[in-house]
């Protein structure tokens, strides 16, 4: 009974949260694709305080945002799995140091070389979008501001929500592997979480939500191997996971290069069945199940599990927008820059 209350209360907080679209066709007319100019309101939009603009490239290059959308669109549609995995570049690019593009570097000893990070795929996209934007708005567009935009279209383009997102990110000129620590595991637990993302400037309803964009991409049996073969040095399977989902794991991840789908039941579908998956102890990272199970966040998981996919997809886009603004280098900080390429800083600082 104290839980379905508190499940209220939360749905409460939530509808009342900024009410971004789940899609553009609701929205202003925002960053490229035109729409008269009206009076720049970013930070009414964006609780973090930059220098970030809604409005940045409509003049500088007009068809940011166009070329960004149509190559995602031609990768994706060769490769499906890019969508995911775009999006979470973007948790391991602002998890570190910013949303920075320090992920994309690569150089000896970046964040790329990470142990980490040996996973993470859609550099070449990256590559290929600025390449085409430099022949349209050379040196104007920050690798940065393609990564942000080029994961919220793979994610629209998956049936999720379409945010406005601010731009005039710069790009960092260093890379270090030893901050990929700060990019949380998939065996933490919420408290650990937690002060990770307090340190964004990001709240428990954030941490929840975002947790939510598993329910696409998938997990590197690495990763779970632990909890299928060895749960707490007993080597035996955690027993907070279904008997038939364990079943399955424990065949699928007996090499830990295998991967597997981190939504068993709608794998390329952006909807909340990754929460109704956590109430049925289906989740199949640690973090994941996880959040039924600490007090704090179940409330937000049973919310999110009962309630149309719609609700989870608007503070999706609300949380998003939020992330992206974490750590950002503006023009106005000079260790930022625009490189000419997204995997080489433009001098040589290593």
């Amino acid at each position: 009974m104290k839980l379905a209350v508190v499940s209220v209360v939360v749905l409460l907080v939530i509808l009342v949260a900024w009410p971004v679209s789940a899609g553009k066709k609701d929205l202003p007319e925002v960053g490229g694709y035109g729409g008269e100019e009206e009076e720049d309101d970013t930070n009414s939009w964006f609780p973090l305080d930059n220098l970030l603009s809604l409005s940045y490239y409509d003049k500088i290059c007009p068809n940011f945002e166009k070329i960004v959308d149509t190559k995602v669109r031609e990768w994706t549609k060769r490769d499906s799995t890019l969508g995911p995995a775009l999006l979470r570049l973007v948790f391991h690019d602002c998890g570190v140091t910013g949303c920075d593009a320090s992920v994309l570097l690569d150089h000896e000893g970046s964040e790329r070389k990470s142990p980490a990070s040996k996973t993470l795929r859609g550099f070449e996209l990256i590559e290929d979008i600025k390449s085409e934007m430099e022949k349209s708005c050379k040196g104007l567009v920050s690798c940065a501001d393609i990564l942000i935009a080029a994961s919220r279209d793979a994610t629209y383009q998956l049936g999720g929500p379409y945010w406005p997102n601010a731009y005039g990110r710069r790009d960092s000129k260093n890379s270090y592997a030893r901050d990929v620590e700060k990019v949380p595991s998939g065996r933490r637990d919420v408290t650990g979480l937690l002060e990770t993302f307090q340190s964004y400037g990001l709240n428990i309803l954030d941490l929840v939500v975002l947790s939510g964009a598993h329910t696409i991409g998938k997990a590197n049996c690495g990763t779970i191997q632990s909890r299928l073969y060895n749960f707490n040095a007993t080597h035996g399977t955690d027993p907070a996971i279904d008997t038939k989902l364990a079943d399955y794991l424990r065949r699928k991840c007996r090499w830990d290069s295998e991967t597997v789908d981190l939504d068993v039941v709608t794998p390329v579908t952006f909807d909340n069945q990754y929460y109704v998956n956590l109430q049925k102890h289906m989740g199949v990272l640690t973090t994941d199940q996880e959040l039924v199970k600490d007090p704090r966040t179940a409330p937000l998981v049973k919310a999110f599990a009962e309630q149309p996919p719609q609700m989870f997809k608007q503070q999706f886009a609300v949380s998003m927008a939020k992330l992206v603004n974490v750590g950002v280098i503006t023009g106005e900080d000079r260790d930022g820059e625009i490189r000419r390429v997204c995997s080489k800083p433009n001098s040589k600082s290593y």
